[in-house]
């Protein structure tokens, strides 16, 4: 089975300093699958690769089979790739329904339409209220984006990504900021999408880690640790001495 997602042998250097050291990675199409790590292990780098953001010293990267290594950000997105980021993303002052009415808009090539009265508006709005619903935003639609709660804003950033149609959505630490009462929820929200999309989830909170993920890459000074599943993972004596004493980026 071709892997949704997959890096063959990524190495990333900032002069001197190896960020990404020698990564294969291989995500299985609708996986549920955590990337995590000490402080400085890479992973948000790692992201950075595979979306676009920096480009790669050598090494390739796939989607679906296709090599992407080369293309821009954007190009990416239009292939399939959606990301969110550490810290929120959102115009303040549009309204959720206005924002992924817009992400809805931009997919489709009509962006400079969206504030037209155009006879697919209304086609758009219904696919906003759709997704808004499903992550539970029903209520918020039209209240401006600045005033929201941090939870709901997080919420939104994932929706809104997920306007984009990805088959491969890339969370990085998405219930970062977020109060302990409203974190699982978002991980819950997240573990129920369909499973036509992938989910590869960078995220803090081990506990949330092990609710969420299916399989495991453990990423130690940039290069790959160990992998496994889940069970495999949590029982595993080294991942527990990486972990010893350290926090996490």
């Amino acid at each position: 089975m071709t892997p949704a997602l997959e890096t063959r042998r990524l190495v990333r250097r900032f002069g001197g300093l190896v960020a990404t050291n020698d990564v294969s990675l291989a995500v299985a199409p609708g996986a549920r699958h955590a990337l995590i790590g000490p402080n400085g292990a890479g992973k948000t780098t790692l992201i950075n690769l595979v979306t676009g953001v920096i480009a790669p010293t050598s090494g390739e990267i796939l989607l679906e089979g296709a090599d992407i290594t080369r293309l821009q950000p954007h190009r990416r997105v239009a292939r399939g790739l959606a990301r969110t980021f550490q810290i929120t993303q959102l115009f303040n002052d549009l309204t959720p329904l206005e924002t992924v009415g817009l992400a809805i808009s931009e997919y489709q090539g009509a962006g400079t339409d969206w504030w037209r009265p155009t006879g697919s508006r209304q086609a758009v709005l219904d696919e906003a209220a759709e997704i808004l619903a499903a992550f539970r935003l029903g209520d918020v639609v039209t209240t401006r984006t600045a005033t929201l709660p941090y939870g709901k804003r997080r919420l939104l950033e994932i929706a809104t990504a997920l306007a984009c149609r990805p088959r491969v959505l890339l969370l990085d630490e998405p219930a970062a900021g977020v109060p302990e009462s409203e974190r699982h929820e978002i991980i819950d929200i997240v573990s129920g999408l369909p499973r036509d999309v992938t989910i590869v989830l960078i995220e803090h909170d081990m506990d949330m880690v092990f609710r969420f993920a299916e399989r495991i890459t453990v990423l130690v000074q940039g290069a790959i640790f160990t992998e496994g599943t889940a069970a495999e993972i949590q029982a595993d004596p080294r991942v527990r001495e990486v972990y010893l004493g350290e926090g996490e980026a």
